[in-house]
């Protein structure tokens, strides 16, 4: 059985992440992976999804294991993995869902849940300037999106 790896390396400003302060231990988002049983038919969905292609694939054994785009204002890595690369899942794993900015939640889980997905969460305001919303994707997948005042303040003072 062949084995597929993937490599994240994180350069911040300086180089290096520092661990000396802990605020700078969890510098961003590098890459958030779902995995797919058919990962060609989760790349063709999310390429519908995302309306771009995927920029990188890997095959393992004659068929995709592994396809990634890149998008949004960050270029955040969204990747696709083969169910059978999956690391095991602890006994006791706590429920995470990674939400992705949108402009209008209710609008992006209205779209997502006419594409094919499911619903997990409806829109819920939760605060002014922050709604979520989060479906599962056709392949089992939570896919959380959300309104965020605060990442467009981050945005607007990186772009001045």
């Amino acid at each position: 059985m062949s084995t597929l790896t993937t490599r994240v390396v994180l350069i911040g400003s300086t180089g290096l992440m520092s661990t000396d302060r802990g605020a700078d231990m969890l510098r961003g988002l590098t890459t958030i992976t779902y995995l797919a049983d058919d990962v060609a038919a989760a790349r063709d969905w999310y390429a519908e999804v995302l309306g771009t292609e995927a920029y990188f694939a890997r095959d393992a054994g004659g068929t995709l294991a592994y396809a990634e785009f890149r998008l949004g204002d960050y270029q955040h890595e969204l990747g696709l993995m083969d169910r059978r690369f999956a690391p095991p899942q602890p006994d006791h794993a706590g429920g995470a869902v990674a939400y992705w900015a949108v402009d209008d939640a209710r609008a992006a889980h209205a779209r997502l849940l006419e594409l094919g997905a499911a619903p997990y969460e409806e829109p819920v305001e939760r605060g002014p300037g922050f709604v979520t919303a989060a479906v599962v994707d056709p392949f089992g997948n939570v896919l959380g999106v959300m309104e965020n005042a605060h990442y467009d303040d981050v945005l607007s003072a990186l772009r001045r």
